[in-house]
């Protein structure tokens, strides 16, 4: 069975760059994965894709060593199900504000008796192998997102639940939480000591610390600072970024 990039990287004490996928194309997925991150995450909660469209996606990744990793929308057995029953190694599970709410997620990504998962993986079975189910358990990564008020303030509690591997701190939404302007890379002292304390209880737990990034330098710098796996460029941020320098260096050389 092909194994996790990611549990992989983390077992070798590696950490992981993914890239984010806002648009639900194959193509896109397949020029993203082609790259050379590690992992690549579709997201399904503020991205345009939905259940009906993720299994191209998932191919197109599959073509690559790239981990596939899908963002759902919400805490949403059903969602999730299907999700790794198309073909998706990692679930991240955002909004994630009790401990509870992460032993939702975890047993919605783990066969019985471990948890509530319904046996039916379509794709996987064929694509991986008849040892998916012996293995699959220990190679599903669950990553719950601590991004709200309520997250933080049972931050131990979620980071010690039984079978969560990583948390993963969406910056945008922990502004909100800190009364903060949503934003990425932030440098508010504020902000960066939230990310801290959230990276330190999940160390704490045994678990890994995750962060959303939005350029290479931050990324870099989260790395250092002890973050296991950094998201460091998504799909529109880099297609946005590219275009407007190009325009803009062809105003330039017409000035």
């Amino acid at each position: 069975m092909r194994p996790n990039k990611i549990k992989q990287l983390w077992r070798e004490g590696q950490p992981v760059s993914m890239g984010w996928l806002l648009i639900g194309h194959s193509l896109m997925a397949e020029t993203m994965a082609g790259l050379g991150f590690d992992a690549l995450c579709i997201d399904m909660q503020h991205g345009t894709t939905e259940l009906s469209n993720l299994l191209p996606l998932l191919q197109a990744i599959a073509l690559t060593d790239t981990s596939p990793v899908v963002r759902v929308a919400w805490n949403d057995p059903v969602a999730i199900m299907k999700s790794l029953d198309l073909g998706a190694y990692s679930i991240i599970v955002p909004m994630v504000n009790t401990a509870a709410d992460a032993a939702r997620a975890v047993a919605a990504c783990r066969y019985p008796s471990v948890g509530m998962r319904s046996w039916g993986p379509m794709r996987p079975a064929q694509y991986w192998g008849a040892d998916y189910l012996n293995r699959i358990n220990s190679e599903v990564l669950v990553i719950a997102m601590i991004e709200t008020k309520e997250g933080l303030e049972n931050l131990d509690a979620i980071c010690a639940t039984p079978g969560l591997d990583a948390v993963y701190i969406g910056p945008a939404d922990l502004s909100f939480a800190l009364g903060l302007p949503p934003q990425s890379d932030s440098t508010d002292p504020l902000h960066l000591a939230a990310c801290d304390r959230i990276k330190e209880a999940a160390h704490r737990h045994g678990i890994k610390a995750c962060l959303h990034c939005s350029s290479a330098a931050f990324a870099a710098d989260a790395v250092k600072r002890g973050f296991d796996l950094v998201m460091l460029t998504s799909d529109v941020g880099s297609l946005t970024a590219g275009v407007r320098t190009e325009l803009d260096d062809f105003k330039a050389a017409l000035a």
